[in-house]
């Protein structure tokens, strides 16, 4: 049976699941318009690349729908699933990188400015330029542990399901990450636009 699409804005994604598994075509894009922008931003941030980003987010939801016939409601959330395979699949290109090329981070591409010109868009610009590259040199799991918490809002208990570690894995994680953060960023407040005092 299937319902109206703006009726399934109140759907669980695990509900949403089901559906589609059972032949509902708009269950499957309400749950793809819902998670996509999600799994895309935390492989963006995963990988620094926006065109891997979005073969890792493709991939993923692929996985999602393959599996759909076969989802056990109550085991585990769709997005916490979802961010895992994310995660897998973020790790494997990192691994490859690594074979490929061990200078891999002078290697990652500069962001296009879509607005130069407006002082506010261009420091917020080089703002999320030294976030993403400060990222990106934080080990794996502590860029895992620090995007999940500070840029998708999951709670600990949700980041640890996903990283499949415990609470107390996660804190330490998170806050490792952050010094880490902060002492790759600490020499750049005055050229980010950060007044100092």
């Amino acid at each position: 049976m299937e319902m109206p699409f703006d009726a399934l804005s109140d759907v669980s994604d695990e509900a949403l699941v089901v559906l589609y598994a059972n032949g509902d075509p708009l269950a499957a894009r309400a749950l793809t318009l819902r998670l996509t922008p999600r799994v895309l931003a935390v492989a963006a941030r995963m990988l620094a690349d926006r065109a891997e980003a979005e073969d890792v987010a493709q991939e993923a939801m692929l996985r999602l729908w393959r599996i759909a016939p076969d989802w056990r409601q109550g085991e585990a959330k769709v997005s916490t699933w979802l961010y895992r395979v994310v995660f897998n699949l973020c790790a494997d290109r990192l691994r490859g990188r690594r074979r490929q090329s061990p200078t891999a981070l002078d290697d990652a591409p500069e962001v296009a400015d879509a607005a130069p010109g407006v002082e506010a868009a261009l420091i917020e610009g080089d703002r999320m330029r030294a976030l993403d590259a400060a990222l990106a040199a934080l080990p794996d799991r502590q860029r895992q542990a620090v995007v999940l918490r500070h840029l998708e809002g999951l709670s600990n208990p949700e980041i640890a399901e996903v990283m499949q570690v415990g609470v107390e894995a996660v804190e330490s994680l998170t806050a490792r990450g952050k010094r880490a953060l902060a002492a790759l960023l600490s020499g750049q407040r005055a050229e980010l636009g950060y007044e100092e005092g």
